[in-house]
């Protein structure tokens, strides 16, 4: 792992902390999604004027309560509602949970949407869908 990467992360986590103003839940969040992102995210495709376009959108976010400090709010409350599947007892428990992870495709997809038009990577990518 380089250390530019290091570096992003650290920088995305602190400046997220202070626009949520070290909140709970919403720092839990933060950090469990930063955490998925750069774990199961292809290096190659690490952009630093991404990391520093999220960073200026944190930063709006902690500045005041604009239009920023709102998406950030809305998304750490779906993602902390969006929780992760819990392990199936039987098919009917697989079956919810199947249907429970791909309810936020079209939240993702906007997500996807605003990173694109807007040159940034907040992180959108969903724990793991457990297959027991």
């Amino acid at each position: 792992m380089s250390s530019e990467i290091v570096h992003a992360y650290r920088h995305l986590y602190r400046h997220g902390l202070r626009s949520v103003q070290f909140s709970s839940p919403a720092r839990y969040t933060l950090r469990d999604r930063l955490r998925v992102a750069f774990r199961t995210g292809d290096p190659l495709e690490f952009s630093q004027p991404k990391i520093d376009n999220t960073i200026e959108f944190l930063k709006g976010a902690t500045r005041e309560r604009g239009l920023e400090h709102r998406l950030l709010k809305n998304f750490l409350h779906v993602w902390f509602h969006q929780g992760r599947p819990r392990p199936p007892r039987n098919k009917s428990d697989a079956d919810q949970n199947w249907t429970r992870y791909t309810a936020y495709d079209p939240w993702n997809h906007n997500i996807r949407m605003l990173n694109e038009s807007m040159g940034m990577c907040l992180p959108m990518s969903q724990p793991p869908l457990l297959d027991y």
